[in-house]
């Protein structure tokens, strides 16, 4: 017989991998801050400030959990492939709006729009190219451009609880150097498709 039968067989359920398993709920978690972030700088105060800001600084520390569990547990899906960028960029984006209305004076909209649309414009891109069969990595750059936008709004939320100028300069920083990632490394991705493509 071609194909192994009975006691021979192997168990699906051994070869299937549980789309709810620990990496994906931690995935699934970070999106679920989002509301939580949120209401709590609906009516920002020094304290809240602090509050979301313990909110936003577990939820980005799932980024890097949720990708180590799956890979060394061997359980990455394509609901994890799915919902770890969903969720990463959410958080993200949640936070810069929330900040462009807190912190306007650090956070300047056009800052938060170019970072905003440089998410969509690369997300749309790597579709673009996965439909043409080419899989574009991901950059380092953009890891550290992350790292940056994490720094920045974490920086921010405690300056608002502690009102230290130092780390309104950090954040500041940060916010202007996750920028000038993010440009650079969408420029990246463009230049990486188009050696590709052709």
């Amino acid at each position: 017989m071609s194909g192994a039968v009975g006691l021979d067989a192997p168990a699906l359920e051994e070869k299937a991998v549980n789309i709810l398993n620990i990496p994906n709920l931690l995935s699934l978690s970070r999106i679920l801050a989002v509301p939580v972030f949120i209401i709590l700088m609906l009516e920002p105060s020094p304290a809240r400030a602090l509050a979301a800001g313990i909110v936003f600084s577990l939820a980005s520390a799932t980024d890097w959990l949720d990708g180590y569990l799956a890979r060394k547990w061997g359980q990455v899906t394509k609901a994890g492939k799915l919902l770890d960028p969903i969720a990463d960029k959410i958080l993200i984006m949640s936070a810069l709006v929330i900040l462009v209305e807190l912190r306007s004076d650090v956070v300047h909209s056009w800052i938060a729009i170019v970072i905003i649309g440089r998410e969509f414009a690369v997300t749309g891109l790597r579709a673009i190219a996965s439909s043409d069969g080419i899989v574009i990595p991901a950059e380092t750059v953009g890891k550290y451009k992350v790292g940056a936008q994490i720094t920045a709004v974490v920086s921010l939320l405690l300056d608002y609880y502690l009102s230290n100028d130092w780390l309104r300069d950090v954040g500041a920083a940060a916010l202007w150097f996750a920028m000038i990632l993010a440009v650079y490394s969408a420029f990246r991705y463009f230049k990486t498709y188009w050696k590709q493509l052709h």
